[in-house]
């Protein structure tokens, strides 16, 4: 199995894009690009998914760097059945330009290295153009119904970077 430790992208018009895995010292650009792209919902602490993700696979949660700057995620997972994507985020200025799609691609690679034989990806119904560039990688929707429970809130924790509320700690990072 191939380790993902960086996959570099060269694109003539917009320089060299690098996937690799995520670092720590990502943490503050990656919340702000899922703040900017709408990702963050109020019953999400960014921080603890984050935390959270680097305990399971932490290999698979993907960063995409253009010139030194952080523009894409996808946080990937596979149990054994199924792979999950969450957390594909472009930043807005880079959309429309394959960053996406790359990200998806290296999320496909590394789980079909893993052995996994289908991916599984939610999307707010309303979401009409994610849906749409989802299609045409080659995704279908399936008619099935999405059920969820939390099974663990996400108060502010006193013993991390989530000792501040999420709206004083967005605020400073500046949602677009």
């Amino acid at each position: 199995m191939r380790d993902l430790q960086e996959t570099m992208l060269a694109d003539a018009e917009t320089g060299v894009m690098r996937i690799r895995s995520f670092v720590r010292a990502d943490t503050e650009a990656v919340v702000a690009l899922w703040i900017e792209a709408g990702l963050v919902m109020p019953w999400n602490d960014p921080y603890r998914d984050i935390e959270r993700k680097l305990e399971v696979q932490p290999e698979l949660f993907l960063v995409a760097e253009l010139d030194g700057a952080l523009v894409g995620t996808a946080m990937v997972g596979y149990n054994g059945h199924r792979g999950w994507l969450n957390y594909l985020a472009v930043a807005e200025g880079h959309r429309g330009g394959g960053c996406g799609a790359k990200l998806m691609a290296e999320a496909e690679r590394s789980l079909i290295e893993r052995g996994c034989p289908r991916l599984n990806l939610q999307v707010r119904s309303t979401n009409s153009a994610v849906i749409e560039f989802y299609r045409r990688l080659g995704y279908q929707v399936d008619e099935v119904t999405s059920l969820g429970k939390r099974l663990i809130p996400d108060a502010p924790a006193a013993d991390t970077a989530a000792e501040e509320p999420l709206a004083t700690r967005t605020e400073s990072l500046g949602s677009a």
